[in-house]
């Protein structure tokens, strides 16, 4: 008889720490090495532009990881990046309780197939109302929007493009600026 273990956020509080980032994805745990150089240096680049436009119109709070969002008993992930609008700043406590209105991932070789898929349909379900994919190898960033049951393709930034957002209003950035060293 098969037996089927699903992981709460207690469980991963319980694993003695070893360097790893672990996320639960519908109750499976998810292990996945720390992120790469490239990864982290577009990570700094669109959390600083972020922040930046938060300064001059504070609406919000970015955050970064490691940070644990707990979607749900069985939905802890680590988004990237995540913004909380004002509004929702109840969420903020130990971790964050409930669904920011923006998550970013940015792609990795080990991550690619999880953000685009299960996290991809783990954030809709949750209703986090926004969701970017930054794709470094491809030099893009696709904007999701929550509608209906999922998500919808908004828009997908090229390297030339400048970013915007119907959730961030005035907020810009040359997205090469964010993808290359410059």
């Amino acid at each position: 008889m098969l037996i089927s273990t699903k992981y709460t956020h207690a469980d991963l509080l319980a694993i003695p720490y070893d360097g790893k980032r672990r996320e639960i994805l519908d109750g499976e745990l998810v292990v996945t090495p720390s992120p790469n150089l490239t990864h982290q240096r577009v990570l700094r680049r669109l959390a600083f532009a972020l922040m930046k436009y938060l300064e001059a119109n504070p609406i919000g709070e970015v955050l970064v990881a490691p940070l644990d969002v707990i979607l749900g008993d069985l939905d802890v992930l680590e988004p990237d990046i995540l913004l909380v609008l004002d509004e929702h700043r109840p969420i903020l406590r130990d971790w964050v309780r409930g669904a920011p209105d923006l998550v970013i991932e940015i792609l990795s070789p080990t991550t690619a197939a999880n953000d685009r898929g299960p996290k991809l349909k783990a954030y809709a379900r949750h209703q986090v109302p926004e969701y970017w994919i930054v794709d470094p190898e491809a030099w893009t960033l696709e904007v999701y929007r929550l509608a209906g049951t999922g998500y919808e393709l908004a828009r997908v930034f090229g390297a030339d493009e400048t970013l915007t957002s119907e959730l961030l209003p005035g907020f810009s950035v040359a997205l090469a600026s964010v993808l290359f060293e410059g």
